[in-house]
């Protein structure tokens, strides 16, 4: 599924913590983080640092890929997260 926003990241966590059946303390607890990380996170209210972002998936069992990066947007290996972000947004 395509994470075009805030909300829609807030929807796959939220939805598939329900679908195994964790409480946010719960996935707080195993991800490391506070439950009202997991809250914000849910409620498309907070930007995530990306380790607690990935801490989260992990726990959900889920995989966070990035799809489409072209090379014109490599400079000496590095990706520009901006410009992916905003060409994913057009979509």
């Amino acid at each position: 599924m395509p994470v075009r926003s805030a909300q829609d990241l807030a929807a796959i966590v939220k939805g598939r913590r329900k679908e195994i059946r964790l409480s946010q303390a719960e996935l707080a607890a195993r991800a490391g983080v506070a439950r009202k990380s997991i809250s914000e996170l849910e409620g498309g209210k907070s930007r995530p640092e990306l380790g607690l972002l990935l801490s989260v998936l992990e726990q959900l069992g889920l995989v966070l890929e990035i799809h489409g990066a072209p090379s014109e947007r490599r400079v000496r290996g590095t990706v520009d997260l901006d410009a992916v972000l905003e060409e994913h947004r057009r979509r």
